[in-house]
């Protein structure tokens, strides 16, 4: 991909999603990182003009756009559809949990707030920026998921498994996707990486009619865990600190089955940026650990429920009721 290209990432204020970010920076014309507040947008960019020389900090934008409200994405986007931008690449990577919670959490609209962030916001941003990824020569949409999607995998084995049933609690956003009455963050948060994949392959499906094919990619980074308290875990931390920090030391010191931010985060930057992963059809990339420490990047497979055309089809469906219902 050319230098001239606009890439527009979301998650990008830290972890994967950051170091993705700095390793695109000097690829692109102009690279838009949403923030969720204006703290995140001062304290972000003055991450990049410390790592970065100014002649390269100045192509990032730092709007402040909430991924957790409808209206917020909705209004920011309207703005955005108002300028000269184009988009050649899409990359949604924001996404949270806090696993260890028995209570759900709300978004602005009032949807379970991992639903809201990981699944809905992805939809909504699809839908409108659409137009600018037309204008691309070589558009691209990047979604990160995770291996817990799939119950067979060693992640998706602890705890619950990923399970939308037939999306009856999707209906209403309000709790589990799949209806059942009591609220578990960890499912609520593998429901919505099987849903980034079922996402991705509808979409894929329904290939917006541009002048050239858009390339659909979802891929899971493999199990990152950062030894700074940001990150993707720091709102796990909340619900059992002790624990959390006795795993992550066990996964990443002893055991050696993470992978790191920057390696995670070149990953990324790749499947956005490099034209070998260009293509016509759905295609899942898995960082898939073979022994401890040592990792290979691959195409992946996906879970049967993930393989579900129906399933897609019927999410897609009742999600974008679910968004259209938002009065903005």
């Amino acid at each position: 991909m050319n230098n001239k290209s606009t890439v527009l990432l979301t998650g990008g204020t830290s972890g994967i999603g950051f170091q993705a970010a700095i390793n695109i920076v000097d690829k692109v014309e102009k690279l838009i990182l949403p923030c969720r507040n204006q703290s995140r947008s001062y304290s972000t960019q003055n991450s990049f003009k410390s790592l970065l020389p100014i002649n390269l900090a100045s192509k990032v934008d730092f709007p402040i756009v909430d991924l957790a409200d409808i209206c917020s994405i909705e209004k920011w986007c309207n703005k955005l559809l108002k300028s000269e931008t184009h988009i050649d690449t899409l990359v949604l990577n924001a996404g949270l949990q806090y696993t260890g919670s028995t209570t759900a959490r709300y978004s602005a609209q009032g949807f379970e707030l991992t639903l809201a962030v990981n699944h809905l916001a992805n939809l909504v941003l699809i839908h409108k920026l659409l137009p600018l990824l037309s204008k691309s020569t070589k558009p691209r949409v990047v979604v990160t998921s995770s291996e817990v999607h799939n119950p067979k995998s060693p992640g998706g084995r602890v705890g619950r498994p990923a399970d939308l049933g037939n999306l009856e609690g999707l209906q209403s956003g309000k709790g589990m996707i799949d209806g059942q009455p009591a609220f578990n963050a960890d499912k609520a948060y593998k429901d919505t990486k099987l849903c980034n994949i079922l996402f991705a392959r509808r979409l894929s499906f329904l290939n917006p009619q541009f002048a050239v094919p858009l390339t659909v990619i979802a891929w899971a980074p493999g199990l990152v865990i950062p030894r700074s308290s940001k990150g993707f875990f720091r709102h796990s931390r909340k619900n059992n600190e002790l624990g959390q920090r006795l795993f992550a030391f066990l996964a990443r010191d002893v055991f050696r089955i993470t992978e790191t931010v920057e390696n995670a985060g070149l990953r990324l930057s790749e499947l956005s940026m490099n034209d070998s992963y260009k293509s016509d059809i759905f295609n899942f990339y898995s960082n898939t650990l073979l022994s401890p420490g040592k990792f290979k990047f691959q195409l992946g497979e996906i879970s049967q429920s993930a393989s579900d055309d129906v399933l897609a089809e019927n999410l897609w469906d009742i999600s974008n009721r679910l968004i259209m219902s938002v009065k903005y």
